[in-house]
């Protein structure tokens, strides 16, 4: 009877220490946690601007900005961001591989016990295949008609 009372006491604790923990939702407010690049050509480097609005009380530092992997590259704002004012995490990607890519990027706040991620997808084509993709796509659109 000891052990599930015991059991019982530190389940209920433990819950009540995660209930309190800051997010970084909590202080930053972004207007978009994931971006779609679409179909992207091989060796032509893209960049997407996250941006955000400190909806805290007081200024917000980020830490850090963490990449997935080497082939995405984040750029995060340095100094303090003041209440109410926005900015935004730069978040680059090489394209050097073709194929499919989902990557993410880890945002850590200063004070804040955890983190958020922003996500990039797309799809990067070799050369041949892009150039195809354009060709198709620009003969998909419907002809203007001139009145």
């Amino acid at each position: 009877m000891k052990k599930v009372w015991l059991f019982a006491c530190v389940l209920l604790l433990s819950a009540g220490v995660f209930a309190q923990q800051k997010k970084a939702e909590d202080v930053v407010k972004f207007k978009e946690l994931s971006y779609d690049f679409g179909k992207i050509k091989q060796g032509t480097p893209v960049t997407h601007n996250f941006e955000f609005a400190n909806i805290s009380e007081a200024p917000v530092v980020i830490e850090s900005a963490t990449p997935s992997c080497g082939c995405t590259t984040p750029v995060k704002p340095e100094g303090a961001i003041a209440k109410g004012k926005a900015d935004k995490i730069i978040a680059g990607f090489n394209a050097a591989s073709p194929g499919p890519f989902n990557k993410s990027i880890t945002i850590k706040v200063a004070g804040v016990d955890l983190p958020l991620q922003l996500k990039i997808t797309g799809e990067v084509l070799t050369a041949d295949a892009f150039a195809k993709y354009e060709a198709d796509k620009s003969q998909a659109k419907p002809a203007k008609s001139s009145n």
